[in-house]
């Protein structure tokens, strides 16, 4: 697909999609380099925060694949900051909107970081319109790809919230977040890792390079996918559970629930979930580059190979010095000391483009993938009830 012409990708409704996957290694350095010009005015925004308040609630919000951007990087954030003052949660819009009580205090102070492709989901408006109301003191930080969206719009002039716009191509304009997840998902973690900025510069090349091999190397992955299959499985641990979640929807959306899909932890996945394997499953491990967390990945990786019952069972990993002995798809060794959260980039390329072939493999097009446009690229037809 990377390698079609674009007369080719239009015939099969990929062009716009195949694009956006292809161009997310340019991305990853456009939000560096956001990053960086916005620096000190995020540390002083964070740091006013953290002034005047003994202990803020940060809450990462959105709706669908935004929503997945904080599953991704609150269990990597979690331990890498101080908890007794900033205690970090992953929820939905979705379940701030329709169970606001259970997460805003009036009492405690809380900063919303919402993520957000268009910003104007109607949930995620709703989120912060109850959170106003309930919580006294209240900050925002807006992570958005759309400077005209309802988020954006709603950040100008105001002091308590921070506005970080993403590139203008990370605003996907295809179905499928792709782009706009992986910036998303990088941004916030530049702003809240105390990794010293040399050391984020060192590992956002280093997934760039890794981001490109993927492209590279389509190949490898049009082999698996070649294989006869009804189902499709990702697992991983920690920052990687959250982004197997994000893998598998990809393939929900992208085939419009052709091909059936599951996710959970690797230690999780033995607990009921694992009767979904059946002979037509795909299986992909998403493995840690943690040494401790990687036993388990490995361990469940060969649990699966001697049922003997999927049809397809493949690990991405990066070289290390354990590895698992069957179909891998392996990043260079160089890449070891990647944090996992960081890691979630290259490694949803893999899954992006598993998707990508996918659709295309049961007929569908990919850039417009719900025939029947009951699913949008917005959700419509939401009812926001007052808060009383």
């Amino acid at each position: 697909m990377f390698t079609f012409s674009q007369e080719k990708l239009v015939s099969l409704g990929a062009s716009i999609t195949t694009a956006e996957i292809k161009q997310q290694p340019d991305l990853w350095d456009e939000t560096y380099s956001l990053y960086t010009k916005k620096r000190v005015e995020i540390q002083t925004f964070l740091q006013k925060l953290a002034e005047q308040h003994e202990r803020i609630r940060v809450i990462f919000t959105g709706a669908g694949t935004s929503a997945y951007v904080g599953d991704t990087v609150t269990p990597y954030l979690k331990g890498k900051v101080d908890e007794k003052k900033w205690e970090f949660l992953s929820v939905p819009t979705t379940t701030l909107v329709s169970n606001p009580y259970e997460f805003f205090k009036a009492d405690f102070p809380t900063l919303l970081v919402s993520f957000a492709r268009s910003g104007n989901s109607p949930e995620s408006v709703a989120a912060v319109e109850v959170a106003e109301q309930l919580v006294k003191n209240f900050y925002q930080l807006t992570i958005t790809c759309a400077i005209d969206g309802e988020l954006a719009k709603r950040a100008e002039g105001d002091e308590s919230n921070l506005l970080l716009l993403m590139p203008d191509r990370a605003n996907d304009q295809g179905f499928a977040m792709t782009g706009s997840y992986s910036c998303m998902t990088l941004m916030a973690l530049l702003v809240f890792d105390p990794l010293l900025v040399e050391e984020k510069w060192a590992i956002v090349q280093t997934i760039r390079q890794m981001g490109e091999s993927v492209i590279l190397r389509e190949e490898d992955i049009q082999t698996i996918i070649d294989c006869d299959f009804e189902r499709i499985i990702y697992l991983g641990s920690g920052s990687l559970e959250g982004l197997a979640r994000e893998a598998q929807l990809k393939v929900l959306e992208l085939t419009a629930g052709k091909i059936v899909t599951a996710f959970d932890s690797s230690l999780g996945f033995r607990h009921g979930p694992k009767s979904f394997v059946n002979e037509k499953s795909l299986v992909f491990v998403f493995v840690s580059n943690q040494s401790y967390t990687r036993q388990y990945d490995l361990d469940i990786l060969k649990e699966l190979q001697q049922d003997k019952i999927a049809n397809g069972i493949c690990a991405i990993s990066v070289d290390g010095e354990t590895n698992y002995d069957g179909n891998t798809f392996l990043f260079d060794s160089d890449a070891h000391a990647v944090p996992d959260a960081y890691l979630a980039l290259p490694y949803v390329m893999i899954g992006q483009t598993v998707s990508l072939l996918a659709s295309v493999k049961v007929g569908n097009t990919p850039d417009t993938p719900s025939p029947t446009g009951t699913v949008n690229r917005v959700v419509k037809g939401v009812t926001i009830y007052e808060y009383k």
